[in-house]
C-alpha cells in the first residue's frame, strides 16, 4: 500500500521527461478567447486512420456503405484510403471514382509518403477524379529522426521537398483537380523552428493561390503535452507559415492523453481552420479526435455544428456495424448511459426542469444534468433519461409514468410507489424498464379484485343518492346498499356498513387518461386505516365514476390484504 511520505507509488518516474516544444512565447492570444463561433471544416477520416486501426479492416463493401453513410451526415471532405497499401484500398478510390459515387460537393482524400512509386500508384487510383487532396507526409520529429531514419534536418526537408515536386509533376498528368496537403507527420515532437522550416520549404514547392489553397496538417500524431501547449504551437506556426493566406491550417489531434477534444477546441480558437478525425474517435491507440462530440459541445453553445447529428443512434449503428466495435455506454453523447439519471435527486430535478421548461417557451435549454435536450440528437426522456434503479427517486418514476403512460399519481402515492420500485430494483439487483415499471404499477394499484370483487353497481338519485353495490368476497356474492350526499359517498358508506370496514381521510384525484370522446378517465384514491396507515388504489374506466369506485375497491383491497399479512 502507498503511504505519503515514504516512498513513490510508482517506480521509474526519472525516466519520463517532456518530449515537446513550447514556443518561445510569453503572451498567447488564443487564451483571451472564450469560444469558438463557427464550425470548422471537417475531415472524417474514418475510413483510412480509422479503417487502419480496426483488427479486421473493412471490406470494399462496408468501406462503400460507410462512404455513403458520412456524406449522409455531410461530411464534404473524407478521406478515402491510402490507395497504394493494399487492393482493397486501391479498389475502393476507383471504384468510387468509376461508379460516380462521390457527391458533387463532396471532396476525397486519399494520403500517400513522400516516396514516388507510391505517389504513382495513389494517382493511377484518382485517375479521372473529378477532385481530390493528396495528403503528402513524413515524420518529422526528433526521435523519427534521430531512431528511425538517421538522418539530419536537410535530408528530412529533402525528402518532403522531393514529395511535394512529385506530386506536383504527377498531378499535371493526370485526369482530375486535385489540391496538396502536408503533414510533418510526428509534429508535437518536433522543434518548432524546424517545424516552420519543413512546411515552409514544401509551401515553396506549391506556391498557393487563393483559388488553389494548400492544407498544412499540423497531427499530435502523439499527444505528448496538455492540450494549451498544442494550442501554443499552432498559434506559433500560423503566425510564421509562409503563404497564410492562402494556407488551410488543419489539426489531427490523437488522444494518448486523453485530451484530443481539448487540444482540437483549444487549436481551432488557436486559428485552426480545419479538423481530421473521426466518428466517436475511432483510430490507432487511444484513437482520433472524435469528430462527434467536437460538433455536438458546438451545438450546445448554439453554434451550428454543419453536420447532420440528428439521430445518432442511427450513427451508433452504422458505427458499429462497420468498426466491429462497440461504443462504451459513457461516450458522450452517443454513450446509452450519458443522459441517463439513475439518481433520485437528479431525477427530481430533470423532471422539475422539463415543468418549468412548459410554462416557460422560448427560454435557452438549461435544464439540470442535461447538457443539450436529448430529444435534438434522437434520443428520448422515457428511455435515455430517466432510468430506474435501487437509486432511483418518486421523481424520476413519477415523471416516467406520467410521460410514458399518462399516469400523475398524488405526491404521497408517488412517494409510495417510488420506495415498492426502489426496493424491487434492489432485491432482484437489476435496472427496470418502463415497461415494468408500468407493470408493478398495475399490479400494485389497478382495479384490483381480491380479496374484493367489484361486480356491478347503480345509483337512484332521490334528495341524496342511494346505492346498490353487487360484489364477491371470496367465493361469496353478495349485494350491498347505502346512501350519501355523492355517489361516491355512497359506494363508502355501502361498505363501511356492508362489510364492517373501517377507514376514513379519503384523498381523490383524477384526470383523463387519453384525449377523445372515448378516453378512459384514471382515479387515485387513498384511505386512511385505524392504524393511521394511508392506502392507495386506482381505478381506470371509460366513466370517472366508476374509474373512482374501481380505485376505492382496489384501495380497500390493499388494506385488508396488508392487515391480513400482519
Amino acid at each position: 500500500m502507498f503511504c505519503p511520505g515514504k516512498e513513490t507509488a510508482m517506480k521509474n518516474t526519472d525516466k519520463y521527461t517532456r518530449n515537446y516544444f513550447n514556443p518561445p512565447v510569453s503572451e498567447h492570444r488564443w487564451s483571451s478567447q472564450e469560444y469558438i463561433s463557427k464550425a470548422p471544416r471537417w475531415c472524417s477520416v474514418d475510413l483510412r486512420d480509422g479503417n487502419q486501426a480496426l483488427i479486421v479492416p473493412m471490406s470494399l463493401e462496408k468501406k462503400l456503405e460507410f462512404f455513403q453513410f458520412l456524406c449522409k451526415l455531410g461530411f464534404k471532405e473524407i478521406e478515402v484510403g491510402f490507395p497504394a497499401a493494399s487492393e482493397t484500398e486501391f479498389q475502393f478510390v476507383r471504384t468510387l471514382i468509376e461508379q460516380k459515387l462521390i457527391p458533387e460537393d463532396v471532396t476525397i482524400q486519399v494520403i500517400t509518403p513522400a516516396r514516388e512509386h507510391i505517389i504513382r500508384k495513389t494517382f493511377e487510383a484518382l485517375d479521372g477524379c473529378r477532385k481530390a487532396i493528396i495528403h503528402l507526409y513524413n515524420s518529422t520529429s526528433v526521435a523519427q529522426r534521430e531512431q528511425v531514419f538517421q538522418k539530419s534536418r536537410s535530408e528530412i526537408i529533402e525528402i518532403a521537398v522531393s514529395g511535394a515536386k512529385w506530386l506536383t509533376e504527377y498531378a499535371a498528368k493526370t485526369k482530375g483537380e486535385f489540391l496538396f496537403e502536408y503533414t510533418p507527420e510526428s509534429f508535437t515532437g518536433t522543434e518548432l523552428d524546424f517545424a516552420v522550416e519543413i512546411c515552409n520549404a514544401v509551401l515553396d514547392v506549391w506556391k498557393p493561390q487563393k483559388e488553389h489553397p494548400v492544407i498544412i496538417n499540423l497531427a499530435s500524431t502523439v499527444s505528448l503535452s496538455m492540450p494549451h501547449v498544442y494550442a501554443n504551437q499552432i498559434e506559433y506556426m500560423s503566425d510564421h507559415l509562409n503563404y497564410r493566406e492562402n494556407v488551410v491550417l488543419s489539426l489531427h489531434p490523437h488522444n494518448d492523453r486523453g485530451s484530443a477534444v481539448a487540444e482540437a477546441e483549444l487549436g481551432i480558437l488557436a486559428s485552426g481552420q480545419r479538423v481530421e478525425g473521426t466518428l466517436f474517435g475511432n483510430g490507432e491507440r487511444t484513437g482520433n479526435v472524435d469528430l462527434i462530440t467536437l460538433a455536438l459541445n458546438l451545438f450546445s453553445h448554439g453554434v451550428d455544428p454543419i453536420l447532420d447529428l440528428s439521430n445518432i443512434p442511427q450513427v451508433v449503428e452504422m458505427y458499429e456495424d462497420a468498426t466491429g466495435m462497440n461504443l462504451p455506454p459513457r461516450q458522450p453523447y452517443g454513450g446509452q448511459l450519458v443522459f441517463a439519471a439513475f439518481s433520485g435527486s437528479h431525477q427530481d430535478a430533470i423532471a422539475k426542469g422539463m415543468q418549468w421548461r412548459q410554462s416557460h417557451s422560448g427560454a435557452h435549454w438549461n435544464v439540470p444534468y442535461l447538457p443539450i435536450d436529448p430529444q435534438d440528437i434522437g434520443r428520448s426522456y422515457e428511455n435515455d433519461v430517466i432510468r430506474i434503479n435501487s437509486q432511483s427517486g418518486k421523481g424520476g418514476i413519477g415523471y416516467l409514468l406520467e410521460h410514458k403512460y399518462g399516469i400523475n399519481m398524488p405526491k404521497p402515492m408517488r412517494e409510495e410507489f417510488g420506495y415498492i420500485i426502489k426496493g424491487i430494483s434492489d432485491h432482484q439487483h437489476k435496472e427496470l424498464s418502463p415497461e415494468e415499471v408500468h407493470q408493478i404499477f398495475m399490479d400494485t394499484y389497478l382495479n384490483l379484485q381480491t380479496p374484493i370483487r367489484l361486480d356491478d353497481f347503480y345509483f337512484v338519485h332521490k334528495k341524496e343518492y342511494h346505492t346498490t353495490v353487487s360484489l364477491t368476497v371470496g367465493k361469496e356474492e353478495m349485494e350491498l346498499t347505502g346512501r350519501g350526499n355523492g355517489r361516491f359517498d355512497a359506494v363508502s358508506n355501502a361498505l363501511r356498513r356492508g362489510l364492517n370496514i373501517r377507514f376514513h381521510d379519503i384523498v381523490y384525484q383524477e384526470h383523463a387518461l387519453e384525449r377523445g370522446s372515448t378516453s378512459r378517465a384514471i382515479a387515485y384514491v387513498g384511505i386512511t386505516s385505524d392504524s393511521q396507515k394511508t392506502y392507495w388504489g386506482c381505478g381506470v374506466h371509460t366513466d370517472i365514476i366508476a374509474a373512482s369506485i374501481f380505485a376505492l375497491f382496489s384501495a380497500i383491497d390493499r388494506m385488508l390484504t396488508q392487515e391480513q399479512n400482519d
